[in-house]
């Protein structure tokens, strides 16, 4: 017990002294000093205490050329600290002022992979998705054979499966509210803009489910359309998915659209004959 309360002291005496040290090197005005003091810390993965020295640097080194490591190692301090947002802005900094440099790539790439790591889950809102898929396009257009572009593709194909699980989610959402045309609309949006959904046997079956529900809610005026589009939804659904576990019901629900076809073309055809028949003898 004594041998663990002599070492706890020994290791509060080592904080003191440390927290003493860097006391002393925030307020020690020479340049070359604190600079050297921050490279070290971050060699060390203090994060924090070189940050602090690099802010108080910030405005006096930005004219030498000990800047452009400055606002290397800056970014990456965030960066290490997951403020991503802080980190983006600094790499990207970093990119704009110093593009003749051999990191430049590298910093534009981590200010695009800032923003992906900034993208939230599917369920929240995704503009900084949207913003992180411009970033990475943007560094492919402007480094097209940097050896980054195949992991850029795959940042931003995994955050595009992020926006399309939300509108596929929200779809859905429609669907079960009973909000059909809402319903409708999107899944059609998703196919156009997700061709290669693996949700896509899934989402045309739903289609032809909400236009015929759409049909048997509708006002007599707009259930031929609605009825006529459940028939359509079906041959483009069946066209591709002859053997979908969704077959049997698609098909169900297709011909229950086409016997209301028939039947409101038969009573049509008896309107028009009795019609006739009456102006005939009139």
């Amino acid at each position: 017990m004594k041998r663990i309360k002599q070492l706890g002291f020994l290791f509060l005496i080592g904080i003191a002294a440390v927290s003493c040290k860097h006391s002393k090197l925030l307020k020690n005005p020479d340049l070359d000093t604190k600079y050297h003091a921050a490279i070290a810390y971050y060699n060390e993965k203090d994060y924090s205490r070189a940050l602090q020295l690099f802010d108080q640097m910030m405005g006096a080194i930005r004219a030498t050329d000990k800047a452009e490591d400055l606002y290397y190692y800056y970014s990456y301090c965030y960066y290490h600290q997951k403020d991503y947002t802080l980190a983006s802005y600094y790499f990207k900094r970093y990119y704009t002022s110093f593009r003749n440099s051999n990191r430049s790539e590298e910093c534009l790439f981590m200010s695009a992979y800032c923003n992906f790591l900034n993208s939230p889950a599917y369920s929240l809102d995704q503009t900084s998705t949207t913003d992180a898929i411009k970033e990475l396009q943007l560094f492919m257009n402007i480094y097209p054979k940097s050896k980054r572009v195949p992991e850029c593709n795959d940042l931003i194909d995994k955050l595009r499966a992020k926006l399309e699980m939300k509108d596929y989610k929200i779809a859905k959402l429609y669907y079960r509210m009973g909000d059909y045309a809402a319903a409708i609309t999107t899944f059609y949006n998703i196919l156009k803009e997700f061709p290669e959904t693996v949700h896509r046997e899934e989402i045309l079956f739903l289609v032809i489910k909400s236009y015929s529900k759409y049909a048997r809610l509708s006002v007599k005026e707009k259930q031929y359309e609605r009825h006529t589009n459940t028939t359509v939804a079906f041959q483009d659904f069946y066209k591709d998915y002859p053997a979908s576990k969704f077959a049997g019901e698609a098909k169900e629900l297709s011909e229950k659209s086409r016997e209301h076809l028939q039947h409101m073309a038969d009573k049509n055809k008896d309107v028009v004959e009795k019609e006739s028949k009456r102006v005939r003898f009139k």
